[in-house]
């Protein structure tokens, strides 16, 4: 699993049948200070995950394992939605911004 941040989200009306009901998330891969180490990947969301929060992604097979993406042709997935990172050398990650209630995935 990686940590990323999401900067924003990817529009797209034709697109393969699996894909219907998921997100398609911008995302760039962040150490665990927040430090951007990979702009700009694409990963799939069944989570609900918004911008300016700190994701879990899994890639390659493992994404095609993650719940609302499973069997799908996807090469990234939002795993989990984090909450807070610790870091042993005693800084911590900034929270994410403040974000509405979060509702049910369907899992569609």
């Amino acid at each position: 699993m990686r940590l990323a941040r999401v900067t924003g989200t990817v529009t797209a009306t034709v697109k393969d049948a699996g894909l219907s009901g998921l997100r398609l998330l911008v995302v760039d891969l962040v150490d665990g200070a927040g430090a951007v180490q990979a702009a700009g990947r694409v990963a799939a969301d069944g989570l609900g995950a918004g911008p300016g929060e700190m994701v879990l992604i899994v890639e390659g097979s493992a994404a095609r394992m993650a719940g609302a993406s499973a069997g799908v042709a996807v090469d990234a997935a939002v795993a989990a939605i984090v909450d807070q990172v610790d870091l042993a050398e005693g800084s911590a990650e900034a929270p994410a911004p403040a974000r509405p209630a979060r509702r049910k995935a369907s899992g569609k």
